[in-house]
């Protein structure tokens, strides 16, 4: 559980009644952006508060008429899903800056240069974002912002957000090994064969492939076959 020193409040205001929870900044944020957290590390105090400054608690009855349920952590998640976080100044940067390194490493690897078929290094992805003068939203996930990013970078870089078909066969004494690495991606096609070698179609991001082949090489000591079907945007 939080320290409520360390806690920031979540604010929502309803029916005109306000709603107040003291919240983990991080993880509040996750849950902002759908996922889900373990209430006990989530809150610091499992209270709905009116006012949490001077802990003025927010009544039962209140709480199941604005909410229909009485179910604290359904409740927490309403608060922070569909009112506003208040993060310090300090952990908005923080927030921000976490967020713009998810997105710069996101697109280098999902994306690549279709002249070359090569993959943008992260750092070119950065130098590009900020010629454009790309705006980042901390708020946004990596993947919610990645489309209107790249229109913005390809006035500066030639870039295509594309995802590779691959076909692999692995020899049966790898396969197991082999196995747990393409299951990373998304799979499309999996068959175990009677010698025990494993046939696997599967998509990945197309700035990922070098890294996958350098995996499935020393997995496999280089003994697996790997054929490239297409690509798709």
């Amino acid at each position: 559980m939080v320290r409520v020193e360390d806690a920031v409040v979540a604010r929502l205001e309803k029916f005109g009644h306000k709603f107040e929870v003291l919240v983990e900044p991080n993880l509040a944020m996750q849950v902002k952006q759908g996922k889900t957290a373990v209430i006990a590390d989530l809150v610091a105090i499992e209270r709905v508060f009116k006012d949490s400054r001077i802990g003025d608690e927010q009544s039962p009855e209140t709480l199941k008429k604005s909410f229909n349920t009485d179910d604290f952590a359904q409740i927490v998640y309403k608060i922070i899903r569909d009112g506003e976080v208040h993060l310090t100044t300090e952990q908005r940067r923080a927030l921000l800056e976490r967020r713009r390194l998810e997105v710069i490493n996101f697109i280098s690897r999902n994306s690549i240069n279709p002249q070359t078929k090569a993959p943008h290094p992260p750092q070119r992805i950065e130098n590009a974002m900020e010629q454009a003068k790309v705006h980042v939203d901390a708020f946004k996930s990596a993947e919610e912002q990645v489309n209107e990013i790249v229109k913005a970078i390809r006035r500066i870089i030639p870039i295509s957000v594309e995802k590779v078909d691959f076909a692999v066969k692995i020899p049966a004494q790898y396969a197991g090994r082999a196995s747990a690495i393409i299951h990373k991606f998304e799979l499309k096609k999996e068959e175990w064969m009677n010698d025990g070698s494993l046939a696997a179609e599967f998509l990945l991001p197309a700035g990922a492939q070098q890294d996958l082949l350098n995996e499935l090489n020393s997995a496999t000591h280089g003994e697996v076959i790997v054929k490239i079907l297409g690509s798709r945007e």
